[in-house]
């Protein structure tokens, strides 16, 4: 394993990256996404305890399932590490 870590990346439908998520730190109650917009515009996020109550509520069961399971999933699309 190389000593580089990886990031997390958000893509669009056409594969391209919109976000790279450098770290998530706590602040507070709060959860802190820092990381690049289109890999040029530094950005940090806050994620309150409501917003994350609230992103809940938009899960229908099949979705909180597949979310309970991704991380023992294989990649359906190429390796998109750059």
């Amino acid at each position: 394993m190389s000593g580089k870590k990886k990031n997390m990346a958000i893509y669009d439908a056409q594969g391209n990256a919109l976000m790279s998520v450098k770290r998530l730190e706590r602040d507070g109650n709060d959860l802190v996404i820092r990381g690049k917009i289109f890999d040029a515009m530094p950005m940090a996020a806050r994620l309150t305890p409501e917003d994350a109550r609230a992103a809940l509520k938009l899960l229908d069961i099949k979705t909180l399932l597949f979310l309970l399971t991704i991380l023992f999933r294989k990649s359906t699309s190429p390796d998109k590490t750059s």
